[in-house]
């Protein structure tokens, strides 16, 4: 990535680290299949968070039930043919907080 060098990368050492940092976002969203509401009846603010499980595994159980009340999914016509890999699903999510926030 060229564009690498451009990025403000922070490293957590575990999830609670992360969630102590002064830069977390305030609030959360966890991205998954296991959601019932979808990504476009949020409404984004500026210090929100977008969490992605691995595109393997997804999130781990703990991560759900963490954020239960706080998981969004992207609907799809047929669900037993999930086909977005998880670059497209980071996307779609990014872009229509990105919309909302102009």
């Amino acid at each position: 990535m060229d564009y690498w060098k451009s990025l403000d990368v922070h490293h957590h050492e575990n999830w609670e680290a992360f969630e102590l940092s002064p830069v977390a976002p305030k609030r959360l969203w966890l991205l998954t299949s296991r959601a019932n509401h979808a990504y476009w009846d949020v409404e984004y603010a500026d210090d929100d968070g977008l969490v992605f499980g691995s595109e393997g595994h997804g999130a781990p159980d703990w991560l759900h039930t963490k954020m239960e009340g706080q998981r969004l999914t992207i609907p799809h016509k047929n669900d037993t043919l999930r086909s977005l890999n998880l670059s497209t699903s980071v996307g779609i999510v990014a872009y229509e907080g990105l919309r909302q926030l102009r």
